[in-house]
């Protein structure tokens, strides 16, 4: 378990730099206001839109099926894939516990891999290693927005004709290879919690490469019933699969509406916020920013972690200059939950030298100068 002396209590937003700090745009109250004073405050009209847009933006010809959270859509893609009682699926240690819970609820039997050192992401050589004709399918997790080694992972998937489902609740528009996240895999699950690149309040959506799965998935968030069939008018409907209550809402949907206004730009300063400290701290002796001058992929900038020695002291020193850092994830092996730890070399190597810096539109670029400044002053 993490000590407890690097745990800190979180700053007020007066007073530093904070960690994480949400993005809703003014004119998303007016959208808001105009869903409250409309028929439609659950799933209705706005949620059918956003998944248009997304779709055009994001997922291309793979259809995105808008639910309550990036957990739901996770869980979702599990359930499309045919995770069962019993079945391997390949998934990385390190990740938030969203990713991995949900395959608990199928009952589906968790192989944890390995990271790579350089970014933080699944090892493919790890996933190698692990894959049996077993395997159900491989889960793989764009850390902080940078993408994964998307064409290994996707080669050993084909190889034993098995889906991939990414995680990429941290890389609304991220690309690998030109290819927007969202367009490539199976299935690829998006979180649209509080503090990610755009919100919901709390939301999520799913791209499913299969069109022919679309009904079933919106069944599926509704209960196992068909929506448009009982909003016509036949009552008859059977239900014949079990299904949950993971729609999304009109008034989460509207937030979503006018922030995709602000997407690109959300998405372009937060890459300016990052690359400050890949300059910043380039060249500073035991630092390194995880995910930097990458040409292959786009990063999508949610988070920016660096690789110290002492981070508790490290941590000590910003706190001391008012600003916030915390680990934020944490292997899942750590958590009775997953079964306890297991020996992965680079997760053993990094777990206690990884640290989150702030990074949200609301600071400016001044201030990673100023954070950048405090770390290379040591600690």
């Amino acid at each position: 378990m993490e000590k407890k002396q690097d745990e800190m209590p979180l700053m007020n937003v007066d007073e530093g730099i904070v960690l994480f700090h949400p993005y809703v745009p003014e004119e998303a109250i007016a959208e808001v206001t105009d869903t409250l004073r409309s028929r439609w405050i659950g799933q209705g009209p706005k949620v059918a839109k956003l998944e248009k847009i997304f779709e055009e933006k994001f997922s291309k010809e793979h259809s995105a099926i808008a639910v309550g959270s990036g957990t739901d859509a996770l869980h979702l893609s599990y359930i499309l894939a045919d995770i069962g009682e019993g079945d391997e699926v390949i998934s990385p240690v390190f990740t938030c516990t969203a990713t991995n819970i949900p395959l608990l609820y199928q009952r589906a039997k968790i192989i944890f891999a390995d990271i790579q050192k350089e970014t933080l992401n699944i090892d493919p050589e790890h996933v190698r290693k692990l894959v049996n004709e077993k395997t159900k399918a491989i889960v793989c997790v764009h850390y902080g927005g940078l993408p994964c080694d998307m064409d290994e992972i996707r080669s050993i998937a084909g190889e034993y004709h098995i889906p991939v489902i990414e995680d990429a609740a941290q890389a609304l528009g991220a690309k690998y290879k030109g290819k927007p996240i969202g367009s490539i895999s199976e299935f690829t699950a998006f979180s649209f919690q509080a503090i990610k690149h755009i919100t919901t309040g709390d939301g999520g959506m799913v791209a499913i490469k299969d069109n022919s799965l679309e009904e079933k998935a919106k069944r599926i968030r509704w209960f196992g019933i068909d929506r448009s069939a009982k909003q016509m008018g036949i009552w008859e409907n059977d239900i014949k699969e079990l299904g949950y209550k993971y729609q999304m809402t009109d008034i989460g949907a509207a937030v979503a509406l006018a922030s995709m206004n602000h997407f690109d730009w959300v998405l372009d300063y937060r890459q300016k916020l990052l690359q400050g400290y890949i300059d910043g701290l380039k060249g500073v002796d035991g630092v390194k920013v995880i995910g930097a001058d990458y040409k292959d992929r786009e990063h999508a900038a949610w988070i920016c972690t660096v690789l110290v020695d002492e981070r508790k002291d490290l941590m000590k020193k910003l706190r001391e200059n008012k600003i916030e850092s915390a680990q934020t994830h944490y292997r899942n092996d750590r958590y009775s939950l997953f079964g306890g730890r297991i020996s992965l070399p680079n997760m053993d190597a990094l777990e206690d030298r990884y640290l989150v810096l702030p990074l949200h539109p609301k600071m400016k670029l001044d201030d990673v100068d100023k954070i950048c400044s405090v770390i290379k002053s040591g600690w």
